[in-house]
């Protein structure tokens, strides 16, 4: 099998920038000689978080999202800044998101070391999951609590009725999974 090359740029089109993402237009020619005009999208990194609680699944008051133009539940999450790494992202959104003060974090598991593409035909961004135990004696302010869900399988199903969020299904789907990886389908 021959090497996979990758398509060479041969012209700039556009970029736009913005503090949100980065446009780019390019004039592509693929290992064949094909030449295809393509757009993509540069973004930081994102990091969503699964608190669990006393056996339940938390997440913040829905939000209003833009982009399909309503509210809705979603884990608490970010963006990850240049140079920072996502575990030292995670407290951060739990205590901006949850009220969650870092030091009732007792477990902070990693789902995924390497980031998984959110789209990779248009977007370089990467997804981070992380699992937090926080401790028994955790407080979580009621103005920052919006769902509260046993994690158990009933608990589960109704919580996915709720989401809407591709990542967020993604990252619940890859911790169940890491629970029963016995499971056959």
């Amino acid at each position: 099998m021959a090497a996979e090359q990758p398509w060479d740029v041969v012209a700039a089109l556009a970029t736009m920038r913005s503090p949100w993402l980065t446009l780019i237009g390019e004039r592509l020619q693929d290992p064949q000689g094909q030449v295809h005009d393509y757009w993509r999208v540069e973004k930081a990194d994102s990091v969503i978080i699964l608190p669990l609680h006393g056996g339940n699944l938390l997440l913040p008051p829905r939000q209003y999202r833009p982009g399909v133009g309503a509210y809705t539940w979603d884990f608490p999450g970010g963006r990850l800044p240049p140079g920072q790494k996502p575990e030292e992202m995670a407290p951060v959104i739990l205590e901006r998101e949850l009220g969650v003060k870092a030091g009732t974090i007792a477990t902070l598991t990693p789902l995924n070391s390497d980031g998984w593409l959110i789209n990779s035909a248009f977007s370089n961004q990467r997804l981070y999951g992380f699992m937090a135990h926080l401790t028994p004696d955790a407080v979580i302010p009621t103005a920052t609590l919006g769902g509260r869900y046993p994690f158990t399988p009933s608990g589960i199903a109704q919580l996915c009725q709720q989401l809407t969020c591709l990542q967020c299904r993604a990252i619940l789907l890859e911790y169940c999974l890491a629970q029963a990886p016995d499971l056959s389908f």
